[in-house]
């Protein structure tokens, strides 16, 4: 079982901000969506750039490379060029410190 994974505090992402982590070599980016938190492996599934450089809409990321939209909630793929969802990751909140884990292997 894959270990959580220190963040950032609790007052250190306001809402609308995001902060990056390295997650045993998987890049994870944590967004606070008006107070809730998210995360989503950082690789637009197109073409596998990096999502963050892109503009946050709302609940949407665009990839800063060709365009494509992803929720930032569900990972779903929501424009082309992109049509396969990104991964999202498990999100806790412990004694005000945000934490991620990678999941996916366990």
């Amino acid at each position: 079982m894959s270990d959580w994974i220190t963040v950032a505090k609790v007052s250190e992402l306001a809402p609308g901000g995001f902060r990056k982590v390295d997650a045993d070599g998987a890049q994870i980016v944590v967004f606070n969506l008006g107070g809730e938190y998210y995360a989503i492996e950082d690789v637009c599934t197109h073409d596998g750039g990096q999502l963050t450089g892109g503009i946050i809409e709302g609940e949407e990321i665009v990839c800063p490379r060709h365009g494509a939209r992803f929720c930032i909630r569900t990972g779903a793929a929501l424009t082309a060029p992109a049509y396969e969802p990104v991964a999202t990751l498990p999100v806790r909140v412990e004694h005000g410190v945000i934490q991620v884990r990678d999941d996916r292997w366990d």
